[in-house]
């Protein structure tokens, strides 16, 4: 099989274009993709508990704690205690930190604009449930992975 002929290529291309294309405008505004997404994901009014954003994104907890830790340098985020659970600490943005969670949605709700305009709204539903189907594949898969005991069904049964 060739790399061209793999879902797997696909989608790391498409996303590494993706990702350059997100990095350029980040990088006019003095920051990377992975700060906005991080942005993003922090509850502009009532901020966020630090534990929920990882899950949020798909991340692991000590990749996104050495990424807070330099947002708060940088003076996009700060930290206060939970109100509620006084162990927990939730994350607030700073006006500059709300400005830039702005650029990140004007961004990716402009790229998505972009592709409406070119790919129909059936073919979106087509490559949505594609991805459903994907995602459930890979689910599968790593199901297998942890506990081969449990895995009852046919491995590609979508």
């Amino acid at each position: 099989m060739k790399r061209e002929e793999t879902v797997d290529y696909h989608i790391k291309s498409a996303w590494h274009a993706i990702s350059r294309m997100y990095n350029q405008k980040a990088a006019q505004e003095d920051f990377t993709t992975a700060i906005g997404f991080v942005l993003i994901n922090i509850n502009s009014k009532e901020g966020t508990p630090a534990t929920k954003i990882a899950p949020l994104m798909g991340l692991e907890a000590r990749s996104l704690t050495r990424m807070l830790k330099s947002m708060e340098e940088k003076g996009l985020i700060y930290k206060k205690p939970d109100p509620i659970d006084k162990r927990s600490v939730r994350i607030f943005l700073t006006p500059e930190g709300k400005r830039k969670k702005e650029i990140s949605v004007q961004t990716i709700m402009e790229f998505n604009e972009q592709v409406r305009e070119v790919v129909s709204s059936e073919e979106l539903e087509t490559f949505f449930a594609v991805f459903q189907k994907i995602n459930h594949v890979i689910d599968n898969l790593q199901t297998e992975t942890i506990n081969p005991n449990e895995y009852n069904s046919q491995l590609y049964e979508i």
